[in-house]
């Protein structure tokens, strides 16, 4: 079976930079756009009145000024925290970014997005629906829409049935049993793995059903050029400053 088109690059800069930025803050996606990649990934979650926003932990105490839960707060309770602070004091005020200004900011300068749906547990179902209907209001008419990625099952089947339009993509640490057989139920066109997993079989295996292989997170030169060598699709990684999007590959 032949695979569907992929305008997605190969390169993407996880949260933005890596850890370059404070992860998931609008400075740290230019950044990573200043080391000249096209493709980032993102982390998107719930406020507490249904604001999706980008923060990758539950809690709010590794990443901002706030404390506690994070979709327990109000955006605007969430809007006024230091995002950039914990990072260095160059990033110091920093705010946490909407999705709605990540998608501003990446349909303007013609970038690619994989967002990663990170539900507060509990909150897959109604993550993975509000996430996909507002891609379908962010991206309406665009020509390269995001790829709606997650570990969790469940926030996928939300994202397909509140508007099976947006690409999905399995994300997996390890391959547990019936892992391809949930990818292909849940209407994926791709399977994220952590790098240490993928491999020659599991690329032929996706590739031959029409799916994509991509992994993440790749901060070595080893790594990168086995996977290189295989055929990956996409390679997420937080060393924007060691890969350069643009070099030739393999």
């Amino acid at each position: 079976m032949k695979t569907t088109p992929w305008p997605y690059p190969l390169w993407i800069a996880h949260r933005g930079a890596g850890k370059l930025a404070p992860e998931n803050t609008l400075a740290a996606f230019r950044l990573g756009a200043s080391h000249g990649y096209r493709g980032f990934e993102c982390d998107a979650k719930l406020s507490a009145d249904g604001i999706p926003f980008l923060l990758h932990d539950a809690t709010l105490e590794r990443t901002s000024s706030g404390q506690g839960t994070a979709s327990s707060l109000t955006w605007s309770a969430l809007s006024r925290l230091d995002a950039g602070g914990w990072h260095s004091r160059a990033f110091a005020g920093e705010p946490l970014a909407t999705l709605a200004g990540l998608a501003a900011y990446c349909i303007r300068n013609g970038y690619a997005l994989n967002i990663e749906i990170k539900p507060t547990p509990g909150d897959e179902v109604a993550t993975g629906a509000k996430i996909a209907t507002e891609v379908a209001r962010l991206w309406a008419g665009q020509a390269v829409p995001p790829l709606l990625s997650s570990f969790s099952p469940e926030a996928l089947r939300a994202a397909r049935d509140a508007d099976a339009r947006w690409p999905r993509a399995l994300l997996l640490d390890g391959l547990r049993e019936g892992w391809f057989d949930e990818a292909t139920a849940l209407g994926c066109v791709a399977v994220v793995t952590n790098h240490q997993a993928m491999d020659a079989a599991v690329i032929a295996r996706l590739h031959g059903a029409g799916l994509r292989a991509l992994v993440y997170t790749v901060n070595d030169e080893p790594s990168a050029q086995r996977l290189l060598a295989l055929g990956i699709d996409g390679i997420i990684t937080d060393t924007v400053d060691r890969f350069s999007p643009a070099a030739p590959q393999g």
